[in-house]
């Protein structure tokens, strides 16, 4: 497994940094799961504000790192990426909950009445960060 692939599959959080039409930042964390590795996808309310965002403006930026280690030994993965609702997904999203231990999950909770629905951002650029590097590098 590469390094990339490393962090990720140890961490169950990634931090979504969406903007409003207005250009107003903001950033939040949600679990996630990824889909191969150019997609990830992840479970949001409809109305809570980066879900709001992107509907405004569905470019975004993710980060997906350890905050437990010192920050000599930090490493991180850094995507650009574009994101939608989706309703496709939810298998790979529920296979990957319940590697991590998070439990099952189906279509039905991901449409109407659930107030859950499912995410999928589309990567189109990647940087790592290697733990004790400097510099981000694309890769």
């Amino acid at each position: 497994m590469d390094e990339a692939a490393a962090i990720i599959a140890a961490t169950d959080y990634m931090t979504l940094a969406t903007a409003d039409a207005d250009g107003v930042p903001w950033a939040t964390p949600v679990w996630f799961a990824p889909e191969g590795e150019r997609a990830v996808l992840w479970l949001s309310r409809p109305e809570a504000r980066h879900s709001r965002n992107l509907r405004a403006q569905p470019r975004l930026a993710i980060a997906i790192f350890d905050s437990r280690v010192q920050s000599e030994d930090a490493a991180a993965v850094y995507f650009d990426a574009v994101a939608e609702q989706v309703d496709d997904g939810i298998g790979t999203f529920s296979a990957y909950s319940l590697e991590h231990g998070r439990g099952e999950w189906t279509h039905a909770d991901i449409t109407a009445p659930s107030p859950l629905r499912l995410y999928r951002a589309e990567i189109t650029d990647r940087w790592l960060l290697s733990a004790g590097a400097r510099d981000r590098v694309r890769f």
